[in-house]
C-alpha cells in the first residue's frame, strides 16, 4: 500500500468532517467533526513521515495533535455543559444571549 491510500483516506475524512461542520446543529457533531479533521492531518503527517523520511518529525506533530485534540475536547465539552445548563439546549443558533 502506498503513499496514495494514506492521503485518500485522510482526504475523505477531512471532507466527512467539513460535511459534519457545515450540516449538523448540534455542538457535539461539531465537536466530532472537528476531531475528524484533526485526524486526518494526523494521518498525513505520519504517512509522510514513513514514506518520505526517517526522522520523527511526522510522528512528533501527530502526538501533539493528539494532545491539542485531547485539550480541545475537554475545554470544548466543558463549555458544551454550562451552555446546557444556561440555555437548557445544545444547538448553536439558539444561544442567542448576546443578540438582545
Amino acid at each position: 500500500m502506498g503513499l496514495e491510500a494514506y492521503v485518500v483516506v485522510a482526504t475523505i475524512l477531512f471532507g466527512l468532517g467539513i460535511a459534519c461542520l457545515i450540516t449538523r446543529r448540534n455542538v457535539i457533531y461539531v465537536l466530532m467533526g472537528i476531531e475528524m479533521i484533526l485526524n486526518s492531518a494526523n494521518i498525513n503527517f505520519v504517512a509522510f513521515n514513513r514514506f518520505n523520511g526517517d526522522g520523527m518529525d511526522g510522528r512528533m506533530f501527530a502526538i501533539f495533535v493528539i494532545i491539542l485534540a485531547a485539550a480541545e475536547a475537554a475545554v470544548a465539552l466543558g463549555i458544551v455543559l454550562n451552555v446546557f445548563q444556561l440555555f437548557g439546549t445544545v444547538k448553536p443558533s439558539d444561544v442567542d444571549l448576546l443578540r438582545e
